[in-house]
């Protein structure tokens, strides 16, 4: 470890990285505020990474508590946290975790209603989501405040993502052909989205865990410059069965 980061317990901590980085970039990241809807299997790992990545401030939103099948993929999960809100045990382990970043969770149904409190100033929103309803609320809140959206999603073995841009046109109902794009979310067409989900999809640890890890380099990328970003139209796709099907697309 470089002896400047010595007794620096931050700098400590973020000093394997500094490489990568410089300590200018870094400190973009430092400031950075990141809101991560969904502490789930993908919003688990895409918490830890962007903490252990020494992200300055961190929202941390989900509604539900964690249950016995979700041990099978969520890193945040053990046997005793079963029962507990998934939001609360995530700020919790954050705080195990870095102890500089600032953590602030909600246990809450993310809507219209308040989706403008929870993301707030941030710099980013990340999706780490299940339903195709919250992502357009999230995403139209998005676009509106000038913030930028990353989304990702996981079915069994397969995962896709991609970031949605302030300045850029494509949306995210429009990239993905939804049936509110350009529309007012009335009752008839939240109905029609809620369609769009159907069931509970299967899936096995190494899918959203790998999502959440992209989805927070992607993070880091945009904050603090290094490396391109995987931005709507294009998309990262693959199947853990086919490994050769890693690839980034246009559509």
């Amino acid at each position: 470890m470089p002896t400047r980061y010595i007794g620096d317990g931050y700098w400590e901590i973020a000093s394997r990285q500094m490489s990568i980085v410089t300590r200018s970039e870094q400190q973009r990241f430092k400031d950075a505020k990141i809101t991560v809807i969904g502490c789930g299997g993908i919003g688990g790992q895409t918490i830890e990474m962007l903490a252990r990545m020494g992200i300055g401030e961190l929202i941390v939103v989900d509604e539900d508590a964690f249950d016995i099948s979700n041990l099978n993929r969520q890193t945040l999960a053990t046997l005793s946290d079963v029962g507990l809100d998934k939001s609360a045990v995530a700020a919790e382990k954050v705080r195990l975790i870095n102890p500089y970043v600032k953590i602030t969770s909600f246990n809450e149904h993310v809507d219209e209603t308040n989706i403008d409190k929870i993301i707030s100033d941030s710099d980013i929103v990340i999706d780490a989501l299940d339903n195709v309803l919250t992502r357009v609320i999230v995403s139209r809140k998005a676009k509106e405040k000038g913030i930028a959206y990353i989304h990702g999603a996981i079915h069994g073995t397969l995962g896709q993502l991609t970031t949605f841009l302030p300045n850029e046109d494509k949306t995210y109902e429009e990239m993905f052909n939804l049936p509110s794009s350009g529309k007012e979310l009335t009752q008839e067409v939240i109905g029609d989205l809620k369609n769009v989900t159907s069931g509970v999809p299967p899936v096995i640890a190494p899918t959203p865990n790998l999502i959440g890890c992209l989805e927070a380099l992607e993070a880091f990328k945009i904050i603090t410059g290094v490396g391109k970003v995987t931005v709507a139209p294009k998309i990262l796709t693959f199947d853990l069965l086919d490994l050769s099907s890693f690839s980034i697309e246009e559509i």
